[in-house]
C-alpha cells in the first residue's frame, strides 16, 4: 500500500513507486502479496495516518483477503501503527520497518549482522514513544536501578540504551579487524573499483561476470547487503580490486544509510568508482539522482573519477542497444553494457584500464616527525615502497600517479 500525492515520495510517479514497494516484499521470503494500491491521501491523520472511512474500508477488504500483514511505503508514527494494528487486527510494518527486515535477512558477515541489530534497536527506541499501553504500567523494584514506579518505557528504553552500547562494542572490535586487513591490503597498491548504484541495477551480476565470482545475484532489491571484494586483471597485466556494495533506494531512512555506512565506506577509498544503472528502468534518472544523493552525504572525493554504467542494454530494443553500444555515440565516462550477455563489458575494462593505469613515478620524500598527516595519506593511498627513520623523521620511497602527487602537495600544512 502506498500513500497518494502530498505525503510521501512525490517526486517518483505513484504506480512505479509501488511496483518497488511490492518488490520490496517480495524480498522476504514466505511471504505472498495478495493485493497493492496506491492510496490517495490529501493529508495524513495524526492518529489513523488515513480517514476514518479509509480505515473502515480497508478493514473489511483486509478481512476479507485474511490478510494478516500491512505494509505502507512510507513513515508511520508510533500511534499511528498501534492504532491502525488495533482496528484491523493485523501486524503492519512501515517502509523502514520493511527494509530492517530484508537487511536483517540478508546479512550474513559478521559485522553486517550487528549493524542490522543496531539499525533495528534505534528503530524500535522510536516506537517506544507512547507506543503501546501496556508499557506504560508501573514496574516494582528494589530501587537499586530505575526506583519504584519506573514505568516499563523507561525500562524498555534503558533496556534498549545498554544493548546498544554492547553492540557498539562488538562493531569496534569488528571494524577494527577490518581497518587491520584494508591496512594490509595498502601495502599493496592495488586500486579499489567500487560498484555503487540503486539497488537491483544488476551490481553484482555485473560484479559476477567481471571477477567470476559467484556472489548471490538475483532480480530481487537489497540482494547485496554484505561488502565483497575480488580481485580483477586489467588486459596490461595490472591487478585492481573490485568492490560490490549494498544498494541504494530513494528515502532509505537516515538511521539505515547511518548504520550502514561502514558499509559502503570502500566507497570513500575507492580509485575508480562504477555507478551501476539500470538504463531500461522508467526511472532510471530518479534513481541515478537518489545515487548521486547518497554518495554526496557519504563524502565521496570530488577527484575520484566515476564512470556511469547504462546496465541491461539487453532489455532495450536492437536499434537502441547498438546504437548505445556503438563507439561513436559514447559520451566520455559513459559505458553501455548488458552483464547477463557480457556486451560492452570489454569496453569497459579497458577504460577502466585507461584510468587506473595511469603512468607511475617514483621518489624519495623526507618528512618531519611533526608531519603525520602528508604520512599517513601516503600509507592510505598505498604509494609507500620503502620507509626507514631517522633523526630528523621519515625519508619514503613512494610510487605514485600524478593525481596522487598533486593531492599530496595540496595537503595542509
Amino acid at each position: 500500500m502506498k500513500a497518494g500525492p502530498g505525503h510521501l515520495r512525490s517526486r517518483r510517479e505513484p504506480d512505479l513507486a509501488l511496483a518497488e514497494a511490492v518488490s520490496l516484499a517480495l524480498a522476504l521470503p514466505d511471504l505472498e502479496v495478495v493485493g497493492a494500491e496506491v492510496v490517495r491521501l490529501p493529508r495524513a491523520q495524526p492518529g489513523l495516518l488515513f480517514g476514518s472511512g479509509k480505515v473502515d474500508e480497508l478493514k473489511a477488504r483486509l478481512a476479507e483477503a485474511e490478510v494478516d500483514l500491512v505494509l505502507v511505503d512510507g513513515p508511520v508514527s508510533p500511534v499511528q501503527q498501534r492504532n491502525l494494528e488495533r482496528a484491523w487486527k493485523v501486524k503492519l510494518l512501515d517502509r523502514t520497518g520493511l527494509i530492517l527486515e530484508i537487511f536483517a535477512d540478508r546479512a550474513r558477515t559478521r559485522e553486517g549482522v550487528l549493524q542490522v541489530e543496531l539499525a533495528a534497536l534505534n528503530y524500535q527506541r522510536t516506537r517506544l514513544v507512547r507506543a503501546w499501553t501496556h508499557l506504560e504500567r508501573q514496574r516494582g523494584g528494589f530501587g537499586f536501578v530505575g526506583g519504584p514506579g519506573e514505568t516499563q518505557i523507561e525500562a524498555d528504553r534503558r533496556a534498549i540504551d545498554e544493548e546498544v552500547v554492547k553492540i557498539r562494542r562488538q562493531l569496534s572490535k569488528v571494524v577494527r579487524t577490518r581497518e587491520l586487513h584494508r591496512a594490509a591490503r595498502r601495502k599493496v597498491p592495488f586500486p579499489v573499483v567500487a560498484l555503487v548504484g540503486y539497488t537491483n541495477a544488476g551490481k553484482s551480476t555485473l560484479f559476477n561476470k567481471m571477477t567470476g565470482a559467484e556472489v548471490l545475484a538475483r532480480d530481487m532489491l537489497f540482494a547485496t547487503l554484505d561488502p565483497t571484494m575480488r580481485g580483477l586483471v586489467l588486459p596490461s597485466g595490472r591487478k585492481v580490486i573490485l568492490s560490490d556494495t549494498v544498494g541504494f533506494i530513494s528515502d532509505l531512512p537516515t538511521q539505515l544509510v547511518a548504520a550502514f555506512r561502514a558499509t559502503l565506506e570502500e566507497v570513500l577509498e575507492a580509485d575508480l568508482i562504477l555507478h551501476v544503472r539500470d538504463i531500461a528502468h522508467p526511472e532510471t534518472e530518479e534513481q541515478a539522482a537518489d545515487v548521486g544523493e547518497i554518495l554526496e552525504s557519504l563524502g565521496v572525493d570530488e577527484d575520484v573519477p566515476v564512470f556511469e554504467v547504462w546496465n541491461k542494454i539487453d532489455l532495450l530494443g536492437p536499434e537502441t542497444r547498438a546504437a548505445l553500444l556503438a563507439t561513436d555515440a559514447r559520451t566520455p565516462g559513459i559505458h553501455a553494457v548488458s552483464a547477463l550477455t557480457g556486451d560492452g563489458l570489454d569496453a569497459l575494462v579497458a577504460a577502466i584500464g585507461t584510468v587506473l593505469d595511469e603512468e607511475r613515478t617514483e621518489t624519495v620524500l623526507e618528512l618531519g616527525f611533526e608531519e603525520g598527516r602528508a604520512r599517513a595519506y601516503l600509507h592510505r593511498e598505498g604509494v609507500v615502497l620503502e620507509e626507514t627513520e631517522h633523526e630528523a623523521g621519515h625519508r619514503i620511497h613512494v610510487r605514485w600517479t600524478a593525481r596522487q602527487r598533486a593531492a599530496f602537495e595540496a595537503l595542509p600544512g
